[in-house]
């Protein structure tokens, strides 16, 4: 399956810059992300949620879990959980499961997106199939889907957080004055003779 043509026909009629890109098949977002080089940070994952009963789309970076105490509280429910597939194949039917794209506005489904995506500049995200994903600014898709933006996500379990880069005034990142564990291990190398 390729992009959804109803996504494709919403981007194109409303002018939307993004690109397209083709990948071996891949099903976790982690999987997704390794297999178009991007960052967790920048490739948003979408779950679908049931809040009261109703559906809604979470659009959050793949280096988080949703925090469902944050999640509810931001949907002002009294009840959350996460769909299940029958649910997913109801509210998308023309998708290939678990490969959404954050319009859920296109389905009729609310969409709430993690602030931590606003930071990110592109974003890259599900085509509608297992196959191929799509690169837009985020400032494009949040006027596209105009998504309620709240703190809902949390760090996943064993993955780092990203470091930070040193950087000169001429944005160039500034070499290390660490010597890298191969090299102290030459230097002690050549002490013991």
């Amino acid at each position: 399956m390729a992009v959804s043509d109803r996504l494709k026909k919403f981007l194109e009629e409303r002018k939307a810059r993004y690109t397209v890109a083709k990948h071996p098949i891949a099903y976790t977002a982690q999987e997704i992300a390794a297999a178009q080089h991007v960052s967790g940070r920048q490739l948003a994952k979408c779950v679908l949620v049931l809040a009261d009963g109703q559906p809604a789309l979470a659009v959050l970076p793949a280096a988080q879990l949703i925090a469902l105490p944050k999640l509810k509280a931001a949907l002002k429910a009294k009840r959350l959980g996460i769909a299940r597939e029958a649910d997913i194949k109801q509210h998308f039917p023309d998708l290939e499961v678990g490969a959404m794209p954050p319009f859920g506005n296109l389905y009729g489904v609310a969409v709430i997106a993690e602030e931590g995506l606003t930071a990110v500049g592109d974003i890259v995200f599900n085509a509608g199939s297992h196959t191929e994903t799509i690169r837009m600014a985020y400032g494009d898709f949040a006027k596209l889907a105009n998504p309620k933006v709240a703190a809902f996500g949390q760090p996943v379990p064993g993955m780092a957080p990203a470091k930070k880069r040193r950087a000169t005034t001429s944005g160039k990142r500034k070499p290390s004055t660490r010597k890298s564990p191969a090299h102290r291990g030459r230097a002690v190398a050549k002490r013991r003779r």
